[in-house]
């Protein structure tokens, strides 16, 4: 496995991210055959790679898609949802936008303070006559509380899209996320542990909404290719994609065990700083280490903002995340005064969250480096 080059030349010494690539002379020999065939989407690399996540995962059906939020706009499509679905706010985006694009009104919902992920205890006092659905995030490839949801859902007669986009490895209880609600969505972006450069993937059991989710993800089309049983998108994901994330996939305990050797080490020096905190992971999941994210809430003399800052200025790339909450986006801007006061966890998480470079060839000493700058700007050596 390669990967891409460094910034350096953009003053960016250690980038958030950096794709994991598979071998290019690899990559090309699968080339040769997707050209000679002429078969460049939705082929053989693309059925090898669901029947690998398929296998792996333990679902009976995996779908590719062009992206993790198509594949959430589909998901969301294929179950007749309407009215309402309740999300976190404390979340990328796209999870609301999935539903904005299908005309339903995301309902946002507090985190739980250690997790950050979607409070189920919060969830039954946002259910109104319109909620349809229940729309949990792993955020940061940790896995919400599934048993909880699992008995919401049943209890109210709601459905449930697990909105999975960084949690491909990640297991509860010792099964792999992917089997779990109605249906779960991955991404395959460049910012993820297994990347296909860009796509998505759905995952469910049920073979109904596995066939409309083919169906609609090219435009809708019935199985004569002519007629539309779906209003669809287009939406398919190509051969050469497919090649690259089925690449990535079989190396994906190899990804996540490195990465999560890196996270442990960055948790252990920074560990005892004034003001910084970690997301805490349940003793029964298995995280996929996305992301390595400290809170920082300024009570050691240094903001969020501040170390931000400092960091740019020594070539250390980070990111406000999720920032800002999705209920205070400019985008979700009408729906803002519904919920003051009442999100204080996502705001306060969303105030605070500063992802620090994770990526494969991160080395240990480079998380030192990175260590060691974090500490100055707290005045530490």
């Amino acid at each position: 496995m390669k990967n891409t080059p460094s910034a350096s030349h953009l003053g960016v010494k250690y980038p958030i991210i950096r794709p994991s690539l598979p071998d290019l002379d690899e990559l090309r020999r699968k080339m040769d055959g997707m050209w000679s065939s002429g078969q460049v989407t939705v082929g053989t690399h693309v059925r090898a790679f669901e029947e690998a996540v398929e296998k792996k995962l333990g679902v009976r059906h995996a779908v590719e898609v062009s992206s993790c939020t198509s594949g959430l706009i589909l998901a969301v499509r294929a179950l007749g949802l309407r009215g309402e679905v309740i999300v976190p706010s404390f979340t990328f985006a796209a999870t609301a936008h999935a539903l904005s694009w299908n005309g339903i009104v995301p309902v946002f919902c507090d985190s739980e303070p250690d997790t950050l992920n979607l409070d189920p205890g919060k969830i039954e006092e946002r259910i109104t006559r319109k909620t349809s659905a229940i729309m949990p995030v792993s955020i940061f490839g940790v896995p919400p509380k599934v048993a909880e949801f699992e008995r919401i859902g049943r209890k109210h007669g709601l459905k449930l899209v697990y909105d999975s986009a960084q949690a491909l490895g990640a297991k509860v209880n010792g099964k792999y996320v992917g089997g779990f609600g109605d249906m779960e969505v991955f991404s395959l972006s460049p910012t993820k542990v297994v990347t296909a450069i860009e796509g998505g993937m759905v995952t469910t059991d049920a073979a109904v909404l596995a066939k409309k989710i083919r169906q609609m993800r090219d435009y809708g089309k019935a199985d004569d290719g002519e007629d539309m049983t779906y209003v669809g998108l287009s939406a398919r994901m190509s051969e050469l994609h497919a090649a690259v994330g089925l690449a990535n996939f079989k190396r994906m305990a190899d990804l996540i065990r490195e990465r999560g050797i890196l996270v442990s080490l960055y948790k252990k020096l920074l560990a005892g700083l004034p003001g910084i905190r970690f997301q805490e992971v349940p003793v029964n999941v298995s995280p996929s280490h996305n992301y390595m994210v400290v809170f920082v809430d300024g009570s050691g003399g240094v903001t969020r903002d501040t170390l931000f800052k400092r960091l740019k200025e020594e070539g250390i790339q980070t990111k406000r995340y999720f920032y800002p909450a999705v209920h205070n986006m400019t985008a979700y801007r009408i729906m803002k005064r519904r919920y003051p006061g009442k999100l204080t966890v996502a705001e306060r998480a969303a105030r605070e969250g500063l992802a620090l470079p994770l990526y494969g060839d991160l080395k240990s000493e480079d998380v030192e480096y990175i260590c060691s700058r974090v500490k100055t700007v707290f005045g530490r050596k």
